[in-house]
C-alpha cells in the first residue's frame, strides 16, 4: 500500500471515534501550523528533500509528512507525485504564495491564512482579493429573471411571451 493510502486511510477512517478523530486532527493542525509558520517565514529558500528527510526535518513521524504533502501539493509550483510516493520520494515544498493563500482560504483554514508571516509575503489588499475571489468562486449567480412582456432572451425582438415563453 503506497503511503498517501495510508494517510488517507488513517486520517479519514470511518471507523474511528469522533473524540478519537478530533483529537488526532487537532494534533495534526498544530504540526501543520508550525511547519508552515517555518516555510512562511523564509520563503525563498527551497526545501527539499525526500519524504523521510523531511520528516526529519520538520521532526514529525512520517504519515504525517504525508499528510501535509498531500495538502500543500495543489499549492506548490511543481506539484509533487504524491500518488505513488515512498519515503525515498525527493519532493518539494516550494509554494506560489498567492495559490497558498487562496487553497487555505478555500480549506476554511483560518489558523493558517491568518498567520502573521502573510503580512511580509501578500498586501493586506492582495490577501482581501484573493480572499473575496476564492468566497465567490463557490456563489451561483442567476442571470436576470424573464417576464412574459420583457423582450425574449433569443434576441427575436418579439415580447417572451409569444416567442419562447409560450
Amino acid at each position: 500500500m503506497g503511503l498517501l493510502k495510508a494517510w488517507r486511510d488513517v486520517a479519514y477512517s470511518q471507523e474511528v471515534e469522533q473524540k478519537e478523530s478530533e483529537k488526532f486532527w487537532e494534533h495534526y493542525f498544530i504540526i501543520e501550523k508550525g511547519i508552515y509558520e517555518q516555510l512562511l517565514s523564509d520563503p525563498e529558500t527551497a526545501v527539499e528533500g525526500t519524504v523521510k528527510e523531511l520528516a526529519e526535518k520538520y521532526d514529525i513521524d512520517v504519515m504525517i509528512m504525508v499528510g501535509f504533502l498531500d495538502g500543500i501539493n495543489d499549492s506548490l509550483v511543481n506539484p509533487n507525485p504524491i500518488e505513488e510516493m515512498t519515503e525515498d520520494t525527493k519532493v518539494s515544498l516550494v509554494f506560489d504564495k498567492e495559490k497558498l493563500f487562496y487553497n487555505m482560504v478555500d480549506a476554511k483554514a483560518q489558523w493558517l491564512y491568518e498567520l502573521p508571516q502573510w503580512d511580509e509575503l501578500l498586501t493586506e489588499e492582495r490577501r482581501k482579493e484573493l480572499y473575496k475571489e476564492q468566497k465567490a468562486s463557490g456563489t451561483i449567480v442567476k442571470g436576470p429573471k424573464v417576464g412574459r412582456n420583457d423582450p425574449c432572451p433569443c434576441g427575436s425582438g418579439k415580447k417572451y411571451k409569444k416567442c419562447c415563453g409560450k
